[in-house]
């Protein structure tokens, strides 16, 4: 052990000094005090730890005080540093630690948060605590996070004087001329800090996180009275302040809990459905004042939640239906209603079974977003659902509106439907429009639907003629010859001249890139059907055509081949 230290302490002492020995020589010193540990733990050995344990962890602190000099700006490091200090319980260390890394990275918030978080947590210190989010605030005087957490630490600090206090009022302990501030246990210090930072940082999201926090102590009533005041007044134009109100309503009914385990099921539905329309009323209230598509995307959450909510009482269920699709409507009446809270919309239709009306939507959805190749899938898929008349005039016209380039998912859904609902020659006629498609990737998919069909539909023969028709037409898809390879190889008696033709043109096309495309024609050639004595040349010009690491893979698997591993 000597020799080792020794060795690892001299490299500290080298004229070009290296990050990676300092680390070494602490973590080999850590090891040194895990295994002193275990060792008094399995001995029943607890004496003179300041002769063995506190020279090494002094140690130790003096090697991380010279990295953290020599590498400042690592904040690793500094971590690394602190996590020891809290391990092996330096705490005096621990503040000098945090002292001198502030003083190097003073632009860090998150720094600050860590030390003050430190000194109220670990070493019960709020006074420090607090000193050091004074001195954060001089830094960064409108940090969002600086300011929550000072005015977490300060109801915290409330909260523990009252358990002081309460504690002291049970023992009947005579506390002589001291006496517990009543501004400090009513969280006034709490109350400062967020005029500050109401006063520097504006916005209702900010005002409503302080307000959040305010409501995990249960002495803040007044605090979160005086928040909500501020709300009120300061941010009525702000939808966000409309909603927070509006659920604050459905919270105010959930006290008295003894009364609420009696009641029956029923009586419990009631009461739900009275604190909701509570609730509406709030909203209706901010829609008056508010009509904008972001009020009226709040409003439609709340109930879109509500109505996802499980129940067994089929009063209350109706209830939220009928008050989502209504408010669903007024938002389309008032056209502020967007298109995923449109999707949403059909989708409740479908689900009560109302086909008329999810049909009426999906139509109207098509005509509000007609650039949207979305809007228009969902509705096509629900006209498609619902077996309506005018889908096919409907698919024609969501072609022309869409994007060609993101038309894929209609055609697919178009000859979906037609191979279901139209004649033959009439899905022969889709397959030829979209053949015809300019984007390439409509195109290829549709060569590949295009054989499948065919196959299914006249078998062997009008599938290779299919193939032959296509297979000169560009953009080449290799999906497209892999399909056909798999419909040769399904037929009692597959030809391997066929199997040939099919790879040679894959491989033409593809071979550079795909290695399995060599392996695979390799493996034809050598089975029942094929000449082994093709296989060399198959595997000589596989090794001329790919390229980078597919050689490599393509040697690999060859071996693993030949060797009978595959």
């Amino acid at each position: 052990m000597i020799k080792k230290s020794t060795a690892l302490e001299y490299k500290l002492y080298r004229s070009v000094l290296s990050k990676e020995d300092f680390i070494s020589y602490i973590q080999y010193e850590i090891n040194v005090l895990e295994l002193i540990k275990k060792r008094r733990v399995r001995i029943g050995y607890r004496f003179k730890r300041e002769d063995i344990e506190y020279p090494i962890i002094e140690r130790i602190n003096s090697v991380f005080r010279r990295a953290t000099v020599k590498w400042k700006e690592d904040v690793q490091l500094w971590f690394s540093h602190v996590a020891f200090c809290k391990k092996w319980n330096t705490k005096a260390q621990l503040s000098r630690v945090f002292a001198s890394m502030l003083a190097i990275h003073p632009d860090k918030p998150a720094l600050w948060i860590m030390a003050a978080k430190c000194e109220m947590e670990d070493r019960n210190s709020s006074e420090t605590a607090r000193n050091l989010f004074l001195r954060a605030l001089r830094f960064h005087p409108e940090n969002k996070k600086i300011y929550q957490e000072y005015f977490r630490m300060e109801l915290m600090h409330a909260e523990k004087l009252r358990k002081q206090q309460k504690e002291l009022e049970n023992a009947k302990m005579d506390l002589g001329e001291y006496e517990f501030s009543e501004e400090i246990l009513g969280g006034k210090l709490a109350e400062v800090v967020c005029r500050d930072a109401t006063s520097k940082i504006k916005g209702v999201e900010f005002l409503l996180s302080l307000l959040r926090i305010a409501a995990l102590f249960d002495f803040t009533q007044e605090l979160q009275d005086a928040i909500t005041r501020d709300l009120q007044e300061n941010y009525v134009d702000d939808c966000v302040t409309w909603d927070y109100m509006a659920k604050r309503e459905l919270e105010t009914g959930l006290g008295a809990a003894a009364e609420t385990e009696l009641r029956s099921a029923s009586g419990k539905a009631t009461d739900v459905a009275r604190r909701e329309e509570r609730c509406c009323q709030v909203y209706e209230e901010g829609l008056k004042n508010l009509s904008t598509e972001a009020m009226w995307a709040c409003y439609i959450t709340f109930c879109l939640d509500r109505f996802r909510r499980k129940t067994n009482v089929s009063m209350l269920k109706e209830k939220r239906q009928g008050r989502l699709l209504a408010v669903l409507q007024r938002a389309h009446d008032a056209s502020v209603l967007s298109e995923d809270l449109h999707r949403t919309w059909l989708q409740v239709l479908l689900s009560a079974g109302d086909a008329d009306a999810a049909a009426q939507v999906a139509v109207a959805a098509t005509q509000r977003f007609s650039q949207s190749a979305e809007a228009w899938s969902s509705s096509l898929q629900a006209l498609v659902q619902l077996g309506r008349a005018e889908t096919g005039e409907l698919f024609q016209e969501a072609l022309k509106r869409v994007t060609p380039k993101e038309s894929l998912p209609l055609w697919l859904l178009r000859v979906e439907w037609s191979t279901a609902a139209q004649s033959p020659e009439e899905t022969e006629a889709v397959f030829q429009k979209g053949l015809a498609s300019r984007v390439p990737a409509v195109s290829m998919e549709m060569k590949q639907k295009y054989l499948d069909w065919s196959y299914r539909m006249g078998g062997y023969k009008k599938a290779r003629k299919t193939f032959k028709s296509l297979q000169e037409h560009r953009p080449f898809s290799k999906g497209f010859f892999l399909r056909m390879i798999e419909i040769e190889k399904e037929q009692d008696s597959p030809k391997i001249s066929n199997l040939r033709d099919y790879y040679e043109r894959t491989l033409r096309e593809f071979g550079s890139t795909d290695d399995d495309l060599w392996l695979g024609y390799i493996k034809e050639e050598l089975g029942s059907r094929g000449n082994a004595e093709n296989s060399g040349t198959i595997h000589w010009r596989a090794m001329k055509s790919l390229e980078g690491e597919r050689v490599e893979r393509f040697v690999t698997q060859y071996t693993l081949l030949q060797t009978g591993h595959i």
